[in-house]
Parts: C-alpha cells; structure tokens; sequence
C-alpha cells in the first residue's frame, strides 16, 4: 500500500522559506513519478512542481523560487520554496505514480493515483 505523508508547511511573511517533505512508503515499481500539486479552495488544482520525466516540471510562477528534489535512499521527496509570495498560500499535496516513459509522466501531472493528506502553506504581506 502507497502512502505519502506530507509536513514542513507552515505560516511565514512574504519573502520566507519553507521547505515541504514527502516521505513515501509502499513504492514497489522500479520508476516513479512524483511531484507537488496545490489547490486553493474555490479553485482547480494546480501542478507547482514535478520529477520523474525527462527534466523536472515546475509551473511558470514558482521558477526559479522552487526547487524541487529526492533522496532516494530516504524515499522522500522535497520541495524548498524561497521567496514565498502571498499567491502562494494553499494546501500542499504529494504524489506519486508509477512511471515507465515520458507518456507515463504526463498522465501522471493530469491525474497522479497516489496522494497524500495536505500540508498547509500560508504567506502572509
């Protein structure tokens, strides 16, 4: 059984960082993708961030603030936000599938079969 329990969000001033981990259990395929997605109440989810493809992913408006990154050996998967944006603010979620090629990555960022509970990330002005 896949599980992804997300931490690390939290309140901070515009301009702060914070650095959201994803500890992931369960992955018994030799590939997987991964990645950050958000949502805001009241809106669709979005795509923040993702590895898994042939280069990471990241939406236009977290390049070059985010970073996206793994460590294997730990099975976790984090995401280092700098210059926090009040735009920003959502719930965080993890996940994952299983992906073999690049066509498995991009149904992956339409639809991931795994995911974890949330992590709550608010910037304040």
């Amino acid at each position: 059984q896949v599980q992804l329990v997300e931490s690390g969000g939290g309140s901070v001033q515009a301009g702060g960082s914070l650095r959201l981990s994803c500890a992931a259990s369960g992955l018994t395929e030799s590939r997987y993708c991964m990645g950050w997605f958000r949502q805001v109440p009241g809106k669709e989810r979005e795509r923040v961030a993702a590895v898994g493809g042939d280069s990471p992913y990241y939406t236009d408006s977290v390049k070059g603030r985010f970073t996206i990154s793994q460590d294997n050996a730990e099975n976790t998967l984090y995401l280092q936000m700098n210059s926090l944006k009040p735009e920003d603010t959502a719930m965080y979620y993890c996940a994952a599938d299983r992906c073999l090629n690049e066509y498995d990555f991009t149904l992956f960022m339409i639809n991931p079969t795994f995911w974890g509970q949330g992590t709550q990330v608010t910037v304040s002005s």
